[in-house]
């Protein structure tokens, strides 16, 4: 087995699970699982980022396969550039459309001082170029020793910048270092004051879960050829959950501040979701109805996240006349918001818009289109 589609299927439902949870019809009526946890904890969507850090890892055993051949000058090339355009690409996606409604409903120019500089891609692209540096640098065994000191490293820094109260939205150390660097405005307000999810001081975990993605593919490209082998990955995989569910005792499963005991239960269930992949596709050949699907969103990763995020931007800025609505909102009033299960309209709309990347993902697979930076 020299190419897993599994890899594939596990990135394509990686990015259709990041849209379906990204645009619900209503944002007050959600499915508990289909939002994130309030704090500590682990909902469906808490798992959809580790996923994709993971994902990255995977698709670097692919990228970087002959590491050691490439000259250093030729390695940092490639993957600063890599790092720019995605760092790039999610601040232009941040700010999209670059203007907004004022309040005598006039179009303006966002101003400078809502740039938000953090975001997914931009972690991504972080967790990208340090990871590929750690396995260029210090191979694959330097890698993840580095990776489980980043661990409890980052653990360590926590606790010791405010022992009183180390892991709440109040007391995590890195906002305080944020504001001061960046300024308040530039962050994310989601919590309703100045916090942002996809900082730098939190990105330790995340980038060892790129290296741990990494190692996975690597063991799957050289060494998984039959079910022996397939075992002791998702053996690793519940090893992992269960490292990161005892280590939330001590340093609580949380997401949005990236805890090392996040990292390693998300680890295990991607590890142990990939390993049931590989089963059923490479092992079995079961290609169900979602097969397709996923396999289209997974050939073009980058562009269908990034049109996901476009779309409802554009939608926000086209108002309906004799309403109050914009296009999106609209839209989802006119096709489910007067359904009595208003949860259950909410997530019809999310799937409904999934279904229409997928189409555009279809017209790309039928095009032999492939959008890759």
């Amino acid at each position: 087995m020299n190419r897993f589609k599994s890899l594939d299927i596990f990135r394509g439902f990686t990015v259709a699970a990041m849209i379906l949870v990204n645009n619900p019809g209503n944002y007050h009526h959600v499915y508990p699982q289909l939002e994130h946890s309030a704090w500590h904890g682990c909902t469906f969507t808490d798992l959809i980022f580790p996923f994709f850090l993971f994902a990255v890892g995977n698709s670097m055993a692919f990228s970087l396969k002959k590491i050691e051949e490439i000259p250093s000058a030729v390695f940092l090339k490639k993957i600063s550039k890599r790092f720019l355009l995605l760092f790039l690409i999610g601040f232009l996606l941040n700010i999209f459309p670059f203007v907004e409604w004022n309040s005598q409903h006039q179009l303006e120019w966002l101003p400078m001082e809502k740039y938000r500089y953090f975001g997914v891609l931009q972690r991504i692209a972080l967790c990208y170029f340090c990871s590929a540096l750690l396995i260029y640098y210090l191979k694959d065994k330097g890698a993840v020793i580095t990776s489980i000191f980043l661990l409890l490293f980052y653990w360590l820094i926590c606790y010791i910048a405010n022992p009183n109260d180390p892991y709440s939205l109040e007391g995590w150390f890195g906002t305080a270092f944020d504001v001061k660097l960046f300024g308040a405005s530039h962050l994310y307000h989601g919590e309703g004051k100045a916090f942002d999810p996809e900082d730098i001081w939190s990105a330790p975990a995340a980038i060892s879960q790129t290296v741990f993605g990494y190692i996975t593919g690597k063991y799957i490209i050289q060494r998984l050829a039959g079910k022996k082998e397939l075992i002791r990955l998702f053996a690793w995989g519940l090893a992992l959950i269960v490292a990161g569910y005892l280590w939330s005792f001590a340093f609580p499963i949380n997401k949005k501040i990236w805890t090392s005991s996040y990292c390693l239960f998300t680890t295990g269930i991607a590890l142990a979701f990939l390993s049931l992949l590989i089963y059923l596709i490479e092992f079995l050949k079961i290609k169900g109805p979602l097969y397709s699907v996923f396999d289209d969103f997974g050939k073009n990763t980058l562009f269908i996240y990034c049109l996901s995020g476009i779309v409802p931007s554009l939608c926000a800025l086209i108002l309906i006349p004799n309403t109050k609505q914009n296009l999106w909102d609209f839209s989802y009033h006119a096709i489910f918001g007067n359904w009595t299960n208003q949860a259950l309209g909410s997530v019809l709309f999310a799937l409904f818009f999934v279904f229409l990347n997928c189409l555009v993902a279809l017209f790309l697979r039928k095009k032999n289109i492939y959008i890759k930076i």
